[in-house]
C-alpha cells in the first residue's frame, strides 16, 4: 500500500520516525536529480540534498498540510539551490516579469498549440536536451526540469518558485516557442519559390 506524503507526514508528527525516512526515501533521488541538473556539482547537489532534508524537519510541524507536500518540498530545494548560485554569483538578480507588462497568455495548457510534451520528446537525444537546459537562465531551467522530470504543473511550479502563474505560464510559452523553432526548424518544409 502506497502511504501519501500528507500521511506520512501527519505520521511522523504523530512521532512515527519511520514516517520521516520513508519521506526522504521517496525524495532522494528525485531532488538530488533537480538539484544537480541546477547546480551542476554533484559535491554541492549532495550537500544541498540534505540541507533539504534537514531543513524539511525542522519545518515540517509549520507545513499546511492543506496543500501538497511535494510543492513544498522543491520550493526548499530550489531556494537552497538559488542561494547556492547567488553565493557563485551564478543567478542574476531577475523577476519573473515581463518588460512589456503583457500577461495575455493566460492558459497555457493549449496542448494543441505546443504540445509541450511532444516538443521536449523532439530532441534528439539527451545532449540536445542538456545543451537547451544549459542555454536557459537558472529560473527556466528550475521551470523545465520541475514541469518534464518532476510532472509539476505550471501553477504548482509558479506556487513552488513564489512567481506569479499568468507570467511564469508566459515566459514558459516564450521559451518553449523558442525551443519550437530550434527543434522543429529543421523538419519544417523548404518554402515553395517559383523561378
Amino acid at each position: 500500500m502506497n502511504i501519501s506524503d500528507e500521511k506520512l507526514v501527519e505520521n511522523f508528527l504523530a512521532g512515527d520516525e519511520k514516517a520521516f525516512e520513508k519521506l526522504i526515501d521517496r525524495y532522494l533521488k528525485q531532488l538530488y536529480n533537480f538539484t544537480f541538473q541546477l547546480v551542476g556539482d554533484q559535491n554541492v547537489a549532495q550537500d544541498l540534498v540534505q540541507e533539504v532534508f534537514v531543513k524539511m524537519w525542522k519545518h515540517l510541524a509549520s507545513f499546511d498540510q492543506n496543500k501538497k507536500f511535494s510543492t513544498w518540498l522543491y520550493a526548499i530545494a530550489k531556494n537552497a539551490a538559488y542561494d547556492w548560485l547567488k553565493k557563485k554569483k551564478a543567478l542574476p538578480f531577475s523577476t519573473f516579469e515581463n518588460a512589456d507588462g503583457s500577461n495575455f497568455l493566460e492558459i497555457l495548457e493549449d496542448q494543441n498549440f505546443l504540445n509541450s510534451t511532444q516538443l521536449w520528446q523532439k530532441m534528439d537525444n539527451a545532449q540536445d536536451a542538456q545543451q537547451f537546459l544549459n542555454s536557459l537562465s537558472p529560473e527556466m531551467k528550475t521551470i523545465f526540469l520541475l514541469h518534464f522530470q518532476q510532472g509539476f504543473s505550471l501553477v504548482e511550479i509558479a506556487e513552488i518558485l513564489g512567481a506569479p502563474s499568468n507570467t511564469l505560464k508566459s515566459q514558459f510559452r516564450r521559451t518553449l516557442l523558442s525551443l519550437r523553432k530550434q527543434f522543429f526548424a529543421k523538419d519544417a518544409p523548404k518554402p515553395f519559390s517559383v523561378s
